[in-house]
């Protein structure tokens, strides 16, 4: 009995090979925008395992926490690379996770029969906010400090229990030493929790197949090609073929990764801002409080609404609101294609409208209020929420071309 056998008669080895790798068809016509997926996975372990490292040496006190990064930095062997691998990864992973997201938008896979593959991406997504958020207090800089001050305060804004909420996050009335252990756990333990959701997502995502450029289910097309009979024609065996294509694609973004890396990991203060190489000081507020850049498009629109009665609860319902509306997407949408290839010019405008006001918000969620400011900030919200609440009509009234047969190149 060789040992492979011994494995299969205890462990479905082989079993989950073919069906996840070998043996799961994907469609033949994959194209750039499907390497994010395994690059969101390759940044994961990367986050992971570069944090469970920079915990050996990180000390999640208030005392002591800003000369553990320091220590870190200059005297743990490597730990500078290590840090910044991090650093750099969490921005990374944001800008993949955004443009993967984007070709769920462009490609239509949101809609039937990946309804719940779309949910649980969006649950993926709001996860590696509250990881992100978790993790930004932990170096205790001034921005760190600061804007997690910021962001903790706008929970008290909840009518009722808002008081209440933003201590028990806090785990006091100021953020502090308690606030700061605790964030710590949340943020060891929330990836942990992530890798299983995504887990789950790639599950999902095998059980009702890859979505494709044309939008075509080749699940129901004709079966049959040169590896199997039941096989979809329009599929290929995802490994070697698509596993050797997610390799140029890792190699592509390691380059680039690494450019950043070495060259500017604090990519002009997007990255790591310049405040944050300051210790937190309570006693001194910096000039400009922002969130880090993957955050800032929804502090935008935060900051776009005006206030009632001094509560900032309308601005924190919106923030919350852009965020929850990609839950109903699949529902939203009612063109009779899938994919932006055969949808019409109303859609196409609409998506351009999306992705500029979403960049415009997050420039400005990074640059201090003006009168000026805050009318673009609010015209671009308004179009934001036009683009969800009005795809039931626009979706509709577009004028689609008719969709092939098969799945082209």
């Amino acid at each position: 009995m060789s040992l492979l056998s011994w494995i299969d008669e205890r462990y479905p080895l082989t079993k989950v090979w073919n069906e996840h790798l070998a043996k799961y068809y994907a469609p033949k016509n994959f194209n750039f925008w499907y390497f994010f997926g395994s690059l969101a996975m390759l940044v994961l372990v990367n986050q992971i395992l570069t944090g469970v490292w920079l915990a050996m040496s990180y000390k999640p006190d208030a005392n002591l926490a800003f000369g553990s990064v320091e220590y870190i930095m200059r005297d743990v062997n490597w730990g500078w690379l290590i840090r910044y691998m991090h650093s750099t990864g969490a921005s990374a992973f944001f800008i993949v996770i955004y443009l993967h997201m984007f070709r769920g938008l462009i490609y239509g896979s949101y809609r039937q029969p990946r309804e719940l593959l779309w949910i649980i991406g969006v649950i993926i997504y709001i996860l590696m906010m509250a990881t992100a958020f978790m993790g930004y207090l932990l170096p205790w800089g001034q921005m760190s400090f600061w804007g997690a001050q910021v962001i903790v305060n706008l929970f008290t804004a909840v009518p009722v229990i808002g008081e209440d909420l933003g201590v028990w996050i806090r785990g006091d009335y100021v953020i502090s030493d308690v606030t700061l252990n605790r964030f710590f756990a949340l943020h060891f333990l929330l990836p942990f929790l992530l890798a299983a959701v995504v887990f789950i997502h790639i599950v999902a995502l095998h059980k009702v197949g890859s979505n494709n450029p044309d939008g075509i289910e080749i699940k129901k097309g004709p079966k049959g090609n040169k590896w199997s009979d039941t096989a979809p024609a329009d599929g290929i065996p995802f490994h070697p073929y698509y596993s050797v294509k997610d390799i140029v694609g890792v190699v592509g973004f390691l380059f680039l990764f690494a450019l950043v890396l070495f060259y500017a990991p604090e990519m002009g203060g997007f990255f790591l801002e310049y405040p944050n190489f300051e210790p937190a000081n309570p006693m001194k507020t910096p000039e400009h409080i922002a969130p880090v850049w993957y955050f800032t498009p929804f502090y935008a629109i935060l900051r776009a609404v005006p206030s009632i009665a001094g509560s900032a609860f309308p601005g924190v319902l919106a923030m919350g609101a852009s965020i929850v509306l990609f839950f109903f997407l699949p529902w939203l949408d009612r063109s009779p294609v899938k994919s932006i290839r055969y949808k019409g010019i109303i859609f196409k405008a609409w998506i351009a409208i999306f992705v500029i006001c979403f960049f415009i918000l997050g420039y400005l969620g990074v640059q201090p209020s003006t009168p000026g400011k805050t009318l673009l900030a609010q015209i671009c919200t308004i179009l934001y929420f036009a683009f969800f609440l009005l795809m039931p009509i626009y979706s509709k009234m577009d004028k689609t071309k008719p969709v092939p047969e098969r799945v082209t190149k």
